[in-house]
């Protein structure tokens, strides 16, 4: 998201002509059903003492087929005889309120709203609870700006695709290269957008793209034309992991589906996708939205059918609810009058994105009266909110590599040399889909408030095509105390549609780093801006870059946050939310290669299943502080209850390699509690992260090396120790997917991996009391 190059701009600009956009920042007129409208007011969708089903059911049976299908695409025409507006459905908010799409803007009494790290930085606190709270702040100042007629109400975030491959250009707006740390910032910051009250919404979320989406264009091959050949196992056990979180965890209202095929078929028109697993399987309760233009693509760039009404008609029938573009509206017709969709198709469509509207109380008049009808400028880039952003900084920085120069003390080092093309950036830190920040500390300010800075920016820009400014570099960090080096990559190297070729810092910044560390009097640190992993072999191999520090793209209040870690007013404790490989990885291994694990010549991905050599392990992150682990309470064996009716049907495929079918076990009673003792025995306070792996009985090809299964942030104070309790779910981490995309439990010993603790469960299956 977003084609926009493809999208025209009369449907761009018709929401404009239809209301939906106020130009001051006064209380919207109502949405629909106003009540000094003598029309409207009575009619029974008006009605909000009513069941949504019955209010939706009868809107639809008022409208004629033109106007349902002036419904089916993102800019939805007002009806004016029933008193309803036209909609923009398009608004983003991925780590805040966003103006990349057009339902949203910013100006007058709403100049720009919080922003926070981009989410791969958010993603390495490993913090469930930062997560749900910043979904809370920006849904709070989306229904603040949606009051002030600037915007809408259903927003089209998170993205949590796995960011399956190094290069790919839009990593950085993911949670990660680990399911269950997808899945699991996926659902709570849902939660936190949507605020959910009973059925109530505060805003409508939607998880994208669905699904096996991670390729925009890399070596010829973009994200129109690529069929993603996926096996059922990758697919169960990798890329819909998060999906399945978004909806069945985080009730999300909302799912997209994406640009690409997979296996085949087009996302958005494979109905064992969309009506089979998304509203199926998994019980979505909401609308399925497609990527912007995707069903046009499927026509004009996949040839997916002859005709375009053919492409419409496959995409309605597949469970698709709505289009973002123009097709639908231009071509269902058409498809309706020669039989290949039936009206009853468009009715069940418009019923589920009518569901969401009257959910989040777009059909109940006027809007003050309803709740959050109180929110308005006031309630945007507070400073609270503002605090919010600097925390989530703070929490998502890592400390990869320390020799102990870090932190950098004010007595001692009172003037320090900030040098490099992100060294003193201010739209760079809030990366992609993002909107208009509050207000900006970059780097070098936010060190000048510890210290004085001689600043360079040793390249002009971070191609850093030549070397001279390095001179003024070199001399600069001759003269200081302390350097810092603030290095990486901006949008201009990864972003939408511009996947990566290397891993390697661009131009010539690498050589710009070893200059100015040989050339400096005092300690040197690497600060890496970037969303993708970075090889910096060559600085973690050099004793004289002493510390290395990776801040993500860490939004409005980064380079506050950034200076907090340099000089210990905060203790990091962010750990990689994915794997930095080594440049040769991605000379072994092409981006339209979707298999997971490692075949001949074929080393796999991510840490589940990639055994080579690494710069820095998914999870790496240091401390200035040290912590140690012990066991309080380890169970050492678990029983594994059976269906009784299993054998009974002479099922017995269920214990296939000794391992039972997910759904053939009794699995509300298939939980361990674990009691973690984390003691800080630094002289530091500090916050942990403790991640809790697990690794399947040998013997079995297609099991990972190892999973996260668990992980939970705990405060230390130095010298004490603080008790973790983590519960450990057989069903839920001890499982594994087969070839076939079944889910199973392995019987055996299986390992845990806590820090440095190992300890073993071992996993026997029960039938009614008698052991198989």
């Amino acid at each position: 998201m977003a084609k926009s190059v493809l999208f025209p701009l009369l449907f761009i600009t018709t929401t404009v002509f239809l209301g939906f956009f106020i130009s001051s920042a006064e209380s919207r007129p109502p949405f629909a059903c106003d009540p000094r409208n003598g029309l409207t007011r009575s009619l029974k969708f008006c009605r909000a003492n009513l069941p949504i089903h019955v209010r939706a059911r009868d809107l639809i049976g008022r409208l004629t087929l033109a106007e349902k299908i002036r419904l089916l695409v993102n800019n939805a025409a007002a009806v004016p005889r029933l008193g309803i507006q036209g909609y923009e459905w398009w608004s983003e908010a991925l780590h805040g309120v966003s103006n990349v799409g057009p339902g949203t803007k910013f100006g007058g009494a709403f100049p720009g709203a919080t922003s926070f790290p981009q989410v791969i930085t958010t993603a390495a606190s490993f913090n469930e609870s930062l997560w749900e709270q910043i979904g809370r702040v920006v849904s709070d100042e989306a229904r603040a700006m949606y009051n002030g007629g600037m915007a809408g109400l259903t927003y089209w975030s998170p993205n949590v695709n796995i960011f399956r491959d190094p290069r790919w250009g839009r990593g950085q707006e993911t949670p990660g290269e680990d399911p269950v740390l997808a899945g699991k910032y996926a659902a709570n910051y849902v939660r936190g957008l949507q605020s959910t009250t009973g059925i109530r919404l505060k805003v409508a979320a939607c998880c994208k793209h669905y699904t096996a989406y991670d390729l925009d264009n890399w070596n010829g091959v973009d994200r129109y034309h690529f069929n993603a050949r996926v096996s059922k196992q990758d697919l169960a056990d990798t890329y819909d992991v998060p999906f399945k979180s978004c909806v069945v965890e985080g009730k999300v209202a909302s799912v997209m589906c994406s640009y690409n095929q997979v296996n085949g078929k087009p996302t958005c028109a494979d109905p064992d996708l969309l009506k089979g697993t998304i509203r199926g399987q998994w019980g979505l309760s909401g609308y399925i939205v497609s990527d912007c233009d995707s069903v046009g693509v499927m026509y004009d760039t996949q040839h997916f059918t002859a005709t375009p009404e053919e492409s419409a008609a496959a995409a309605i029938k597949a469970g698709l609810d709505l289009d973002c573009g123009p097709f639908l509206a231009i071509h269902t017709d058409l498809a309706v009058r020669r039989g290949l969709l039936a009206e009853a198709d468009v009715d069940l469509a418009l019923a589920n994105t009518i569901t969401i509207q009257m959910r989040l109380g777009m059909f109940d008049g006027e809007p003050s009266a309803q709740p959050y009808g109180n929110l308005g400028p006031r309630d945007v880039c507070t400073p609270a909110h503002q605090q919010h952003a600097l925390e989530a900084a703070r929490q998502g920085i890592v400390l990869l590599k320390n020799s102990g120069s870090l932190p950098l003390s004010t007595a001692r080092h009172r003037t320090v040399a900030v040098i490099g093309p992100n060294s003193d950036v201010t739209v760079t830190m809030i990366g992609n889909y993002a909107g208009v920040a509050c207000g900006y500390t970059s780097p070098l300010q936010g060190i000048s408030r510890y210290a004085r800075t001689i600043h360079q920016a040793g390249c002009s820009d971070v191609a850093c095509g030549t070397n001279n400014l390095f001179g003024a570099a070199e001399v600069a960090a001759h003269e200081a105390d302390a350097t810092v080096l603030v290095m990486g990559l901006d949008q201009s190297i990864e972003a939408e549609f511009r996947d990566r070729v290397g891993l390697l810092l661009p131009g010539r910044q690498q050589e710009l780093v070893s200059r100015v560390a040989r050339a400096s009097r005092g300690p040197t640190v690497l600060v890496l801006m970037s969303g993708g992993p970075i090889d910096v072999s060559f600085a973690k191999n050099d004793p004289r870059v002493s510390a290395i520090i990776w801040a993500g793209y860490p939004g409005q209040a980064g380079g506050t946050a950034i200076a907090d870690v340099l000089f210990g007013t905060t203790n990091p404790g962010g750990k990689l939310p994915m794997t930095w490989y080594p440049q040769d990885y991605v000379a072994k291994v092409p981006m339209t290669n979707m298999g997971m694990r490692p075949s001949r010549g074929y080393p796999g991905r991510t840490y589940r299943f990639y055994k080579g050599p690494v710069v820095f392990p998914f999870g790496h992150g240091l401390s200035y502080t040290s912590f140690k682990h012990s066991l309080a309470l380890a169970p050492t064996d678990l029983s594994v209850l059976l269906d009784t009716n299993l054998f009974a049907t002479k099922n017995y495929s269920t214990l296939s390699r000794n391992a039972i079918r997910v759904k053939h076990a009794k699995c509300d009673s298939l939980s361990s509690l674990f009691h973690i003792d984390v003691e800080n025995t630094g002289n530091m306070d500090g916050t942990h992260t403790l991640l809790v792996f697990s690794t399947p009985p040998a013997g079995q090809k297609w099991s990972p090396n190892k999973q996260l299964i668990g992980f939970h942030r705990v405060h230390v104070v130095a010298g004490s120790k603080q008790r973790v309790k983590i519960n450990i779910h057989a069903c839920k981490h001890l499982s594994v997917v087969d070839e076939f995309g079944i889910r199973r439990i392995p019987m055996g010993s299986h390992s845990l991996h806590i820090g440095d603790l190992k300890h073993s469960i071992s996993l026997q299956a029960n039938l009614e009391g008698i052991k198989v």
